[in-house]
């Protein structure tokens, strides 16, 4: 099969994947082999390729917002048949034993195991994982349309519990990519103003065009204080002008995986039983919730397709802002 392998990170601009012959895999007793029909493209794909983030697995196939069919299935898979469409996220495997996922928190599984990251992901024409980490999809979305919910979408969820907004409350959004702009659309569901903080003018459009009440710059006055945030650029100078923005008992969330570092602040700007607080991957409950809001609300997700070949020119672009929403390979 044809995959994209990362030997070792490097600026993407230097194309660090490269396109090449794999075998293919074969499902052990409690997996499926998936037929990818398309693979959302991520910040943390970026994050990987770049070596922002250090890798437990080379050579590697990124990639885990994945869409496709089953074509294999091992003995013990009673959930899946061959011909289901299935799909794959961040999070590939937990141990199931440690308090965190007995206590519905298997997000923070310090054995925890991640597609495309752990294991090859879905930067390829198929890819194996476990049955139980697999998800059946909502028909109403194309394969192309409902990849950036599996990673953006999900992330953009767990993020907007975590804030703790309330429906009605005013929510900021820091950055507005792939993952916010999905999350807006949840937030004006629950009937939340929202203001999205965006150096891109392109961005800054997208937003008015999902429904922001206000758009502009970290730099610039919102026309009130926020009662909620997340924060998805990585970037940790926004923290401080964030909080100078945050209502007191407000929280915000950090929704990457990767951040610069935080600068020094004062005390101030935290004072007032404000939280700041990170968000560490999703759960398997948090994806059922989303893709039945997404066929709810319905969430409509912003997408533009590229060939598998294109990986390289892809994340390059997404690194440099320019196009809205989602890219996703098709192989």
């Amino acid at each position: 099969m044809k995959a994209q392998l990362l030997s070792a990170p490097a600026d993407v601009s230097e194309q660090p994947l490269q396109l090449t012959d794999l075998p293919l895999p074969e499902p052990g007793p409690r997996q499926i082999r998936i037929r990818v029909t398309a693979c959302g493209v991520c910040h943390t794909d970026l994050h990987e390729v770049e070596g922002d983030i250090d890798l437990p697995l080379l050579p590697l196939v990124p990639g885990h917002q994945v869409v496709g069919i089953v074509e294999q299935v091992g003995e013990e898979v009673t959930t899946f048949e061959i011909g289901d469409r299935a799909g794959t996220v961040w999070l590939y495997r937990t141990c199931g034993q440690c308090k965190f996922c007995r206590s519905g928190r298997e997000n923070l599984c310090e054995k925890a195991e991640f597609t495309g990251y752990h294991a090859h992901g879905g930067y390829a024409e198929a890819l194996v994982v476990d049955a139980d980490f697999a998800y059946h999809l909502p028909m109403a979305l194309s394969d192309a349309e409902v990849a950036p919910l599996l990673c953006g979408g999900v992330i953009g969820y767990r993020a907007l519990k975590l804030s703790e907004v309330q429906p009605g409350e005013t929510l900021g959004l820091y950055g507005f990519g792939n993952s916010a702009h999905i999350t807006i659309q949840i937030a004006r569901y629950w009937g939340c103003p929202v203001y999205v903080f965006t150096r891109s003018r392109g961005h800054q459009k997208h937003a008015l065009a999902r429904g922001a009440a206000w758009v502009g710059t970290a730099d610039d006055p919102p026309p009130s204080k926020v009662d909620a945030a997340i924060i998805f650029a990585p970037a940790g100078e926004l923290i401080p002008k964030a909080l100078s923005v945050l209502r007191r008992g407000g929280t915000i969330a950090l929704a990457g995986i990767y951040m610069t570092p935080i600068p020094e602040m004062p005390y101030a700007l935290l004072y007032g039983e404000r939280t700041l607080r990170s968000v560490a991957n999703s759960t398997r409950q948090d994806v059922r919730e989303l893709l039945a809001l997404a066929a709810e609300i319905p969430i409509h997700t912003d997408v533009t397709t590229f060939p598998l070949e294109e990986a390289n020119e892809v994340l390059l672009a997404m690194k440099e802002s320019r196009f809205n929403g989602d890219a996703v390979l098709l192989p």
